[in-house]
């Protein structure tokens, strides 16, 4: 029986051509693989909140996020150097407070994380508007902006009731509201629906929250305007033909 042509390795050519092309695919499509991420984070976070070692697993969940985000920066115009300058001291600062259980040092982290967040998603937007093209990375982009947007502010709460305790109230007990709600907050108010129990009542917070809201619907009018920018410049390369 005649066998199956095999590569150097010693594995057969289909299989080998299989995996290159899952690797040729990952690589045209980080955009992808970072909003996959994300959506998956916020299925498990409420299940990381509640187990023993939850930071642990929640801090290397947020390290794969950031390595992600680097390697989104790459397709960009911006310079990658300014992610890695604010990556890096996230995942110092990440680590320093899980090891030595410090509150504070994991509040540092959250900061840089939170800058982060907000340079990616301005390379995401440069990236998107860079040509007169709509890409399927790109389309992936415009999905990956939206939840980076929402994960940027929802740092930044945390931050804000680190520094100004009772910032946020909320139905649960407890000064300090967790993650997943303040996670719930920011995808509430980036989307516009503003349907949340967690509410927030520092003068501080409340700026932050307008901000994001404002953030939501410029995001949303600029994703629009694109998309009438590309349409009204096809049909012109068309009516010139």
């Amino acid at each position: 029986m005649k066998q199956a042509p095999r590569s150097d390795t010693g594995a057969p050519e289909a299989v080998v051509r299989a995996r290159l092309k899952w690797i040729v695919l990952a690589r045209r499509h980080p955009s992808a693989w970072l909003l996959a991420v994300q959506l998956l984070g916020v299925l498990l976070y409420p299940s990381m909140e509640n187990m023993p070692a939850g930071r642990v697993v929640f801090g290397v969940f947020g390290m794969a996020v950031l390595g992600l985000a680097v390697w989104v920066v790459r397709r960009s115009p911006l310079a990658i150097w300014m992610a890695l300058l604010l990556a890096l001291p996230a995942v110092v600062f990440s680590v320093a407070g899980v090891l030595l259980e410090r509150h504070n040092l994991m509040m540092v982290a959250q900061v840089f994380e939170c800058l982060l967040y907000f340079y990616t998603t301005c390379s995401l937007i440069a990236y998107m508007l860079q040509d007169h093209k709509v890409t399927r990375d790109e389309l992936f982009a415009a999905g990956a902006t939206f939840t980076l947007l929402a994960w940027a502010f929802a740092f930044a709460y945390s931050v804000c009731q680190y520094w100004l305790p009772g910032s946020f109230t909320a139905n649960s007990v407890g000064e300090l509201r967790s993650w997943t709600e303040l996670l719930y907050l920011s995808f509430s108010l980036l989307s516009g629906v503003g349907l949340s129990d967690v509410v927030p009542v520092h003068p501080q917070a409340r700026a932050l929250v307008m901000l994001e809201q404002f953030a939501g619907v410029m995001y949303v009018a600029l994703v629009v305007s694109r998309l009438v920018g590309l349409a009204i410049h096809k049909a012109g390369r068309m009516n010139a033909r």
